[in-house]
């Protein structure tokens, strides 16, 4: 080993040995090189304006979310109508199958259901938007209202009346909720 010049063991470099700094011509404090920002960056200068996520994302955010609830709402509901359906007689297998399979009924079904019902309010709330050009409460309440009533139509004039205003004092208070979270409890 004529070429190696290490001291000692081949791990330690020569003192007398100037590793290369790719940076040095750059006059770049190597401490500060890698301080990224931490605010978003924006093609165009009107998008950091915008507070409001596209309507593509709305949809994708409000169905997902409901799913996701609906998901595990139902299956806590399969879980409970396993345990009161489980008879004396039953082997262990037996009950970790009947709660399985009644779990993940219960959880699918409603999932999809109120992941319908996400869909159309991120629908209703992005026409609405688009249509008044403002997002705050009001535009919320309006898609609450028209979800309501879209989802029970089918039922008449009145159910469809009555889960209008239903879905519109629900969208008004998480709302209103989300806004005294921000406003209330620091994150």
């Amino acid at each position: 080993m004529a070429g190696n010049r290490t001291t000692g063991s081949d791990h330690e470099p020569d003192p007398n040995t100037r590793l290369y700094n790719p940076y040095a011509e750059l006059n770049i404090p190597i401490q500060t090189l890698y301080k990224l920002p931490t605010s978003p960056d924006y093609l165009f200068p009107e998008e950091s304006v915008r507070q409001r996520r596209s309507w593509g994302e709305n949809l994708t955010f409000y169905t997902g979310m409901a799913y996701l609830g609906g998901s595990i709402t139902g299956a806590a509901i399969g879980v409970f109508s396993a345990f009161k359906s489980m008879e004396p007689g039953d082997t262990l297998k037996l009950k970790v199958n009947r709660v399985l399979n009644s779990s993940g009924h219960s959880g699918r079904s409603w999932g999809n259901r109120v992941g319908v019902i996400g869909l159309i309010y991120a629908g209703m709330e992005s026409g609405v938007v688009a249509l008044t050009d403002r997002d705050d409460v009001w535009s919320s309440v309006a898609a609450g209202l028209g979800t309501g009533a879209v989802c029970r139509a089918a039922r008449g004039v009145r159910s469809a009346a009555v889960a209008g205003a239903l879905g519109g004092l629900a969208a008004g208070a998480v709302v209103a909720a989300k806004q005294a979270v921000k406003r209330y409890v620091p994150i």
